[in-house]
C-alpha cells in the first residue's frame, strides 16, 4: 500500500551511486516518494555473483514490501525459524524468534543476492522515475550548496557530468574511491583468518529449514563452520580457515572435495559459487559529506555471522531516502539530513559492537582466550539447559532493527523507556525509537492496513480513546508531509495495536515514515511537538 505522491518536477532528481542491493532498495524508495532519481554503476552490467548476503530478516522484507518486491522474495527464498549451534558434534541449543507484531513475513529468510537483485531490478525497469546508468566510472564529487555533481569517465573515454540535489552512495565494496573523494576516514581492523564460503547443491535430509553453526567439529578442528539453506537445494557453507589458506591449491589437491564429502558424505553435488573472504571490523567517521549519505558496506563493514550486512544497508537506504525525499519535498527542514549520520553511524556503531564479540568468541587470540572458550562449550556441552552458561556462547546475534533512542528526532517518554538491546531472537519493547511492531488497523472503509505500511505513506499518529482525534488532527494541521491520524477505538476493536505497543487511553503514538515510533505523548501539544521534532521544525503549539 504505497504512497500516492506527486512526482517533482523532472528538473529536480536525486543521485544513487551503486546498483548492488542497498543501491537499488535506496532508488526504489526515493521513486516511492515521487523523486526522479539517476542510479550510476561503474560495472557495464549486472554481474552474475554467488549467494554473497543470503540472509534476508523479517524488517528488511517489509521495506522491500513497500517497493513491491517483498512477498516474491519471500516467497523464493527458504523460511528457516530455527538456528541451532553445535559442538563437537553435539547439539547444544537452538534458538526461535519472537515477533511482537503480527507481521506477515518469517524471522529470516535465505535466497541468494543475485536472485535478490534481478527480483529489485524488475521493480526498477518498470519504475519510470527511475534512470539506469551502466559503465559510469566516478572520478570526482563536486558539491555546492544546492547541488551535487558526480564527474563519471564512461567507457569510451569520455566524460558525463551528473548533478542532482542529494546522492545516496552505496558502493560496496569499491567505497575507497568515493570515501576518499569526499574525506570519510574508514577505521578498523581487518581479521588475519579467512573463511571459504561455497555454494553446494545437494541433498542434506532434515537441514533444509534450519541454520546450523558448529563450533569445532571433527571435520575442521578447532576452527567453526556455518550452513545456510538456500532455494534449490543449495546450501551457503562457511568453514574458518587458517590465514594463509589457499582454495585453488586445496581444489586441485582434491582436498576441497575431501573437505566438502565430510559434511554431504556419500550424495552426489555440485559446487555452485565459491569464494574466501578475510573478514572487517570498519566504519566511516560520517555517513554524511554534504550532500553525499555513504550507505551499507560502503559505509560500515562487519564480520557475517548474524547476517548484520545487508539486513543493516537497507535500513540506511530507506533512513536516507525519506529524509532525502522530505528535504526535497519541502515538507521537512534541510537538516533533518543531518540526522541520518547520527541514526545509522549509531547502528553501525552496535552492528560492530555485536560481530566483534562475536568474533573474539570465534577466534580467540591467545591461549587465555582459548582456554577460557572451551570451558563455556565444555560447560555447555554437560549442561545445555543451564541458560547462564548457553548465553556465554557466542555464535552470532542474529539481526535485528536498530533503535534510534538517542536520536535528535526521538521524543523520550517516562512511561515507555528503552531497557537496552534485547534478549536474543526478541524484538525490542515499544518505546520511542523502536520499529513499531507490525499490527493491522481496520480503516473506516473496512479495509485492513497494517500501521507500518500506513506510516510509511508519511506519517502516522494513533490516537488513543481519551483523547480528541480531532484536536489532534487540528494541532498537526501545519505539517507538510502527508500525515494519517486514526483514533484507535475506530480502528483496533480487539485491542490487538494498543497491546502490541502496550499502549494507554491518553497517549498518542507517532510514527515516523520508517516505521519507527518517534513519541508516545500524554497531551495534544506535546504530540504536536514530537510530530514537528521529527521534521526538524519548531511546533506551533505550545507545550
Amino acid at each position: 500500500m504505497a504512497p500516492t505522491v506527486a512526482p517533482l518536477d523532472s528538473s529536480r532528481q536525486a543521485l544513487v551511486l551503486g546498483a548492488g542491493p542497498v543501491g537499488q532498495t535506496a532508488a526504489l524508495l526515493l521513486a516511492e516518494w515521487g523523486i526522479p532519481v539517476v542510479m550510476l554503476d561503474a560495472r557495464p552490467e549486472r554481474d552474475p555473483i554467488g549467494s554473497k548476503a543470503l540472509c534476508q530478516q523479517r524488517d528488511v522484507l517489509d521495506v522491500w514490501d513497500h517497493v513491491g518486491a517483498g512477498k516474491a522474495i519471500a516467497a523464493e527464498g527458504v523460511t528457516w525459524t530455527r538456528a541451532v549451534t553445535l559442538y563437537q558434534g553435539q547439539e547444544l541449543f537452538s534458538q526461535g524468534f519472537v515477533d511482537r507484531g503480527r507481521s506477515p513475513f518469517p524471522p529470516f529468510v535465505n535466497i541468494g543476492q543475485n536472485r535478490t537483485e534481478e527480483l529489485l531490478d524488475e521493480k526498477i525497469h518498470g519504475n519510470p522515475l527511475i534512470t539506469e546508468k551502466w559503465g559510469h566510472t566516478v572520478e570526482a564529487v563536486e558539491q555546492d550548496d544546492d547541488s551535487i555533481t558526480l564527474v563519471c569517465r564512461l567507457a569510451d573515454g569520455s566524460v558525463e557530468r551528473i548533478t542532482g540535489e542529494y546522492c545516496i552512495a552505496a558502493p560496496g565494496n569499491k567505497g575507497h574511491l568515493v570515501r576518499d573523494m569526499v574525506g570519510m576516514s574508514f577505521e578498523g581492523t581487518t581479521f588475519e583468518d579467512q573463511f571459504l564460503i561455497c555454494d553446494i547443491r545437494t541433498t542434506l535430509p532434515g537441514w533444509e529449514l534450519e541454520r546450523r553453526f558448529y563450533f569445532d567439529p571433527e571435520w575442521n578442528p578447532g576452527r567453526q563452520v556455518l550452513i545456510h539453506p538456500c532455494p534449490g537445494s543449495v546450501y551457503r557453507i562457511d568453514w574458518q580457515v587458517p590465514p594463509a589458506y589457499d582454495v585453488e591449491a586445496e581444489e586441485k589437491s582434491g582436498a576441497l572435495d575431501a573437505r566438502i564429502r565430510k559434511i554431504v558424505g556419500d550424495a552426489d553435488y555440485e559446487i555452485v559459487w565459491k569464494s574466501v573472504y578475510r573478514f572487517h571490523a570498519r566504519q566511516v567517521d560520517q555517513m554524511v559529506k554534504g550532500r553525499l549519505l555513504m550507505a551499507g558496506d560502503g559505509a560500515h563493514l562487519v564480520a557475517p555471522f548474524g547476517a548484520r550486512g545487508l539486513n543493516s544497508g537497507v535500513p540506511d537506504a530507506e533512513n536516507a531516502a525519506w529524509k532525502v525525499a522530505f528535504a526535497m519535498h519541502g515538507w521537512a527542514d534541510p537538516s533533518i539530513v543531518a540526522s541520518y549520520h547520527d541514526e545509522r553511524h549509531a547502528a553501525a556503531a552496535e552492528n560492530l559492537d555485536v560481530t566483534a564479540a562475536t568474533m573474539r568468541f570465534l577466534v580467540p587470540q591467545n591461549e587465555a582466550e582459548w582456554a577460557e572458550r572451551r570451558s563455556i562449550l565444555e560447560a555447555c556441552k554437560a549442561a545445555p539447559d543451564d541458560l547462564a552458561i548457553r548465553a556465554q556462547v557466542n555464535s552470532g546475534r542474529m539481526a535485528e532493527a536498530f533503535w534510534y533512542v538517542a536520536s535528535p528526532l526521538t521524543t523520550p517518554c517516562a512511561a515507555h523507556v528503552f531497557p537496552g538491546r534485547p534478549p536474543k531472537g526478541e524484538d525490542p519493547v515499544p518505546a520511542p525509537g523502536v520499529i513499531a511492531p507490525d499490527v493491522e488497523v481496520t480503516l473506516a472503509s473496512g479495509e485492513k492496513a497494517r500501521i507500518r505500511s500506513l506510516a510509511r505513506r508519511g506519517m502516522l499518529v494513533l490516537v488513543g480513546a481519551d483523547v480528541d482525534a480531532a484536536e489532534v488532527t487540528n494541532a498537526l494541521a501545519g505539517l507538510r508531509c502527508p500525515v494519517t491520524v486514526l483514533s484507535l477505538p475506530d480502528v483496533d476493536p480487539d485491542g490487538s495495536v494498543a497491546a502490541a505497543l502496550d499502549a494507554t487511553p491518553n497517549e498518542v503514538w507517532i510514527i515516523r515514515a520508517d516505521a519507527h515510533i518517534a513519541a508516545a505523548a500524554t497531551s495534544v501539544a506535546e504530540a504536536a511537538d514530537a510530530a514537528y521534532r521529527v521534521l526538524g521544525m519548531p511546533s506551533p503549539v505550545a507545550v
